[in-house]
Protein backbone atom coordinates (compact mmCIF):
# COMPACT_ATOMS: atom_id res chain seq x y z
CA UNK A 1 0.00 0.00 0.00
CA UNK A 2 1.21 3.46 -0.86
CA UNK A 3 0.76 6.43 1.46
CA UNK A 4 0.29 9.84 -0.02
CA UNK A 5 2.22 13.05 0.67
CA UNK A 6 -0.07 15.95 1.42
CA UNK A 7 1.64 18.46 -0.81
CA UNK A 8 4.49 19.99 1.20
CA UNK A 9 8.18 19.94 0.35
CA UNK A 10 9.08 17.74 3.34
CA UNK A 11 7.34 14.36 3.03
CA UNK A 12 8.42 13.36 6.55
CA UNK A 13 6.18 16.10 7.97
CA UNK A 14 3.25 15.50 5.65
CA UNK A 15 3.09 11.72 5.29
CA UNK A 16 -0.51 10.53 5.22
CA UNK A 17 -0.85 6.80 5.87
CA UNK A 18 -3.32 5.01 3.65
CA UNK A 19 -5.53 4.20 6.64
CA UNK A 20 -5.86 7.95 7.33
CA UNK A 21 -6.93 8.91 3.81
CA UNK A 22 -10.50 9.34 5.06
CA UNK A 23 -9.36 11.65 7.84
CA UNK A 24 -6.58 13.94 6.68
CA UNK A 25 -7.64 16.79 8.97
CA UNK A 26 -7.76 14.53 12.01
CA UNK A 27 -4.36 13.15 11.12
CA UNK A 28 -2.98 16.69 10.75
CA UNK A 29 -4.49 17.69 14.12
CA UNK A 30 -2.86 14.68 15.79
CA UNK A 31 0.53 15.54 14.27
CA UNK A 32 0.25 19.20 15.23
CA UNK A 33 -0.89 18.36 18.78
CA UNK A 34 2.04 15.98 19.21
CA UNK A 35 4.57 18.54 17.97
CA UNK A 36 3.00 21.30 20.09
CA UNK A 37 3.28 19.10 23.18
CA UNK A 38 6.94 18.37 22.40
CA UNK A 39 7.70 22.08 21.98
CA UNK A 40 5.80 22.94 25.17
CA UNK A 41 7.67 20.21 27.02
CA UNK A 42 11.02 21.67 26.05
CA UNK A 43 10.01 25.12 27.27
CA UNK A 44 8.49 23.82 30.50
CA UNK A 45 11.43 21.57 31.35
CA UNK A 46 13.52 24.73 31.31
CA UNK A 47 11.26 26.01 34.10
CA UNK A 48 11.57 22.80 36.12
CA UNK A 49 8.06 21.49 35.46
CA UNK A 50 6.62 18.76 33.25
CA UNK A 51 3.94 19.14 30.55
CA UNK A 52 0.51 19.13 32.15
CA UNK A 53 1.71 20.59 35.42
CA UNK A 54 1.29 24.07 34.00
CA UNK A 55 -2.44 23.39 33.53
CA UNK A 56 -2.73 22.44 37.20
CA UNK A 57 -0.91 25.61 38.17
CA UNK A 58 -3.01 27.76 35.79
CA UNK A 59 -6.14 26.43 37.46
CA UNK A 60 -4.79 27.14 40.94
CA UNK A 61 -3.54 30.61 40.05
CA UNK A 62 -6.94 31.56 38.64
CA UNK A 63 -9.23 29.76 41.09
CA UNK A 64 -7.36 30.02 44.36
CA UNK A 65 -7.59 27.13 46.83
CA UNK A 66 -9.72 24.27 45.50
CA UNK A 67 -10.53 20.78 46.63
CA UNK A 68 -8.28 18.22 45.05
CA UNK A 69 -11.32 16.40 43.61
CA UNK A 70 -12.48 19.62 41.91
CA UNK A 71 -8.98 20.22 40.55
CA UNK A 72 -8.94 16.72 39.06
CA UNK A 73 -12.25 17.46 37.30
CA UNK A 74 -11.05 20.86 36.11
CA UNK A 75 -7.88 19.54 34.48
CA UNK A 76 -9.68 16.41 33.23
CA UNK A 77 -6.88 13.99 34.06
CA UNK A 78 -6.68 10.66 35.87
CA UNK A 79 -6.71 11.15 39.66
CA UNK A 80 -3.45 9.23 40.11
CA UNK A 81 -1.77 11.45 37.49
CA UNK A 82 -2.91 14.62 39.27
CA UNK A 83 -1.83 13.22 42.64
CA UNK A 84 1.67 12.54 41.26
CA UNK A 85 1.77 16.03 39.70
CA UNK A 86 0.76 17.59 43.01
CA UNK A 87 3.43 15.63 44.88
CA UNK A 88 6.11 16.94 42.50
CA UNK A 89 4.74 20.50 42.56
CA UNK A 90 4.55 20.40 46.35
CA UNK A 91 8.15 19.15 46.61
CA UNK A 92 9.20 22.03 44.33
CA UNK A 93 7.38 24.50 46.60
CA UNK A 94 4.75 25.53 44.04
CA UNK A 95 1.66 24.12 45.78
CA UNK A 96 0.47 23.43 49.30
CA UNK A 97 -2.08 20.79 50.31
CA UNK A 98 -4.02 20.87 53.55
CA UNK A 99 -7.21 19.41 54.99
CA UNK A 100 -10.36 21.30 54.04
CA UNK A 101 -11.65 22.93 57.26
CA UNK A 102 -15.25 22.39 56.05
CA UNK A 103 -14.73 18.68 55.32
CA UNK A 104 -11.74 16.98 56.92
CA UNK A 105 -11.99 14.12 54.38
CA UNK A 106 -11.29 16.56 51.54
CA UNK A 107 -7.94 18.13 50.66
CA UNK A 108 -7.53 21.75 49.62
CA UNK A 109 -4.81 22.56 47.13
CA UNK A 110 -3.44 26.05 46.58
CA UNK A 111 -0.61 27.77 44.78
CA UNK A 112 2.08 29.08 47.10
CA UNK A 113 3.38 32.62 47.12
CA UNK A 114 6.66 31.16 45.85
CA UNK A 115 4.88 30.07 42.66
CA UNK A 116 4.40 33.70 41.54
CA UNK A 117 7.73 33.63 39.68
CA UNK A 118 6.65 30.41 37.99
CA UNK A 119 3.42 32.12 36.92
CA UNK A 120 5.40 34.76 35.03
CA UNK A 121 7.69 32.14 33.51
CA UNK A 122 4.79 29.94 32.36
CA UNK A 123 3.04 32.94 30.86
CA UNK A 124 6.21 33.87 28.98
CA UNK A 125 6.72 30.24 27.83
CA UNK A 126 3.16 30.04 26.48
CA UNK A 127 3.63 33.40 24.72
CA UNK A 128 6.87 32.16 23.14
CA UNK A 129 5.19 28.89 22.14
CA UNK A 130 2.30 30.80 20.57
CA UNK A 131 4.68 33.03 18.62
CA UNK A 132 6.70 30.04 17.40
CA UNK A 133 3.61 27.98 16.57
CA UNK A 134 1.87 30.74 14.62
CA UNK A 135 4.91 32.31 12.98
CA UNK A 136 4.07 33.47 9.48
CA UNK A 137 0.33 33.75 10.13
CA UNK A 138 -1.26 37.16 9.84
CA UNK A 139 -3.41 38.40 12.77
CA UNK A 140 -6.60 37.66 10.80
CA UNK A 141 -5.37 34.12 10.07
CA UNK A 142 -4.61 33.58 13.76
CA UNK A 143 -8.13 34.70 14.68
CA UNK A 144 -9.63 32.45 12.02
CA UNK A 145 -7.60 29.47 13.19
CA UNK A 146 -8.72 30.05 16.80
CA UNK A 147 -12.34 30.35 15.63
CA UNK A 148 -12.17 27.14 13.60
CA UNK A 149 -10.44 25.21 16.38
CA UNK A 150 -13.17 26.34 18.80
CA UNK A 151 -15.75 24.85 16.43
CA UNK A 152 -13.78 21.61 16.19
CA UNK A 153 -13.51 21.49 19.99
CA UNK A 154 -17.27 22.03 20.34
CA UNK A 155 -17.92 19.18 17.89
CA UNK A 156 -15.64 16.87 19.83
CA UNK A 157 -17.24 17.91 23.13
CA UNK A 158 -20.67 17.03 21.80
CA UNK A 159 -19.34 13.69 20.56
CA UNK A 160 -17.63 12.94 23.87
CA UNK A 161 -20.72 14.01 25.79
CA UNK A 162 -18.56 15.32 28.60
CA UNK A 163 -16.38 18.38 28.39
CA UNK A 164 -14.36 19.95 31.15
CA UNK A 165 -15.21 23.40 32.50
CA UNK A 166 -15.04 26.66 30.62
CA UNK A 167 -12.15 27.28 28.24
Amino acid sequence: MQAEPTGSADPACTYLPSAALGGPVGHALARVARLHRIAAGRLLRGLGIYPGQEFVMMCLWDAGPVRQAELIKAVDLDPSTVTKMLQRLEQAGHVRRRPDPDDRRAVLVEATDDSCALHSDVRRAWTDLEDHTLAGLEPAEREELARLLAKVEANLCREAGDCPGPR
